[in-house]
């Protein structure tokens, strides 16, 4: 039987999307959050119907951590309002997934959540 490799980034993520998902379905139809990861790239975002066309799902990034394989590092971005992925400052690097995850759920500034 094969086994299957459980990719511990991957879980990182996973778990902490869980723990934003709103646990109520009917809410989950007006606004619910989800992750795209590639390997070296996770990209969270909020999903929610289009203000007129409520059966259209709209996926709105809001946060972009990136894996430097060569430095063995994190990056930590944000979405402008311009559309254009910024570097969070002062802290947006770390060799550790958990740091990262642990800056997005404090959100100092309001990047992510506002």
């Amino acid at each position: 039987m094969p086994t299957k490799i459980i990719d511990i980034n991957e879980a990182t993520i996973k778990s902490y999307v869980e723990s934003l998902r709103p646990e109520d379905l009917e809410i989950r139809k007006q606004i619910d959050i989800g992750y795209a990861y590639d390997g070296k790239s996770v990209i969270l975002f909020q999903i929610r119907p289009k203000w007129d066309n409520p059966k259209e799902k709209l996926q709105i990034d809001f946060a972009k951590i990136t894996r430097i394989k060569s430095k063995k590092i994190w990056k930590l971005y944000w979405m402008r309002a311009s559309g254009k992925w910024e570097l969070y400052e002062p802290f947006s690097e770390s060799t550790h997934l958990n740091e990262i995850v642990a800056i997005i759920k404090k959100d100092k500034h309001g990047c992510f959540f506002g």
